[in-house]
């Protein structure tokens, strides 16, 4: 299973990275895990504009999922026609969500182009892929998603803050993409964002073997955020997402 990071940036595009979007491939098959701001013109770099096999949203914010937009405007005018549906997994919702993005009435909204399914806690297959969804803590309706194949499998946290239900999902696997928005200072919510040093606990608590700290805003110090990982317990290896990192587990 191999991994790409096509975007990394927290809550907006930044100057090397769009907003957050990963290609997980395996085989022939892709599945992209969000597709958020700026994250479709990267994507191009890795792999074909149709040579997407399937799509997963954790949430419905901008920074995850509006790139759905032009990618329906490259699936439903191809220049060779129409291509096939593709399913698209996300939240209750997601449809008429991405219909009100494009300013498209609700029927058929993006349907000709993209087949939504609306998500649930529990495992499902998508092509050669076990994924496992579970409730983050989140102001919306937010997913984690474990993508198991074979004997490797990875974790994603998507937007959380502080969440059992994260380190549940994450148990044993071979690396945990795992947000780190926020950087330590008092009177920090508990339900929007995790720091570096909460992202380095959860990996530690779920014995997971590799973290890569994601959704990095660039405001931030991200040196200052891969210390407070590294000073958080978690004895495994850490580093910093960065657009165009690739993982083979």
């Amino acid at each position: 299973m191999r991994i790409t990071v096509i975007g990394c940036s927290g809550s907006f595009p930044g100057p090397d990275s769009p907003a957050s979007c990963y290609l997980v491939q395996a085989g022939d098959f892709a599945l992209l895990l969000d597709l958020g701001s700026g994250a479709l013109g990267a994507l191009q770099r890795h792999i074909g504009l149709y040579d997407i096999d399937a799509i997963l949203f954790t949430h419905l914010h901008a920074d995850h999922c509006l790139d759905l937009c032009g990618y329906w405007v490259a699936r439903r005018y191809a220049p060779d026609g129409l291509k096939p549906r593709i399913p698209v997994y996300g939240p209750c919702g997601v449809a008429a969500r991405m219909a009100r993005a494009y300013d498209l009435d609700p029927e058929p909204g993006m349907s000709e182009a993209f087949d939504f399914r609306t998500l649930s806690p529990g495992s499902f297959q998508i092509g050669p892929f076990t994924v496992t969804a579970a409730r983050m803590r989140h102001p919306v309706e937010a997913y984690g998603f474990r993508v198991d194949h074979g004997d490797a499998s990875i974790a994603y946290s998507g937007d959380t803050g502080k969440c059992d239900e994260l380190v549940d999902l994450a148990q044993g696997v071979d690396l945990l993409l795992a947000e780190a928005s926020f950087v330590e200072r008092p009177g920090l919510p508990d339900d929007l964002h995790l720091t570096a040093r909460q992202a380095g606990e959860h990996a530690a608590r779920a014995d997971a073997k590799r973290l890569v700290l994601t959704h990095l805003v660039p405001w931030n110090d991200n040196d200052n955020s891969l210390a407070e990982a590294k000073a958080s317990g978690y004895r495994g290896h850490i580093e910093l997402a960065s657009q165009g990192a690739v993982y083979d587990v």
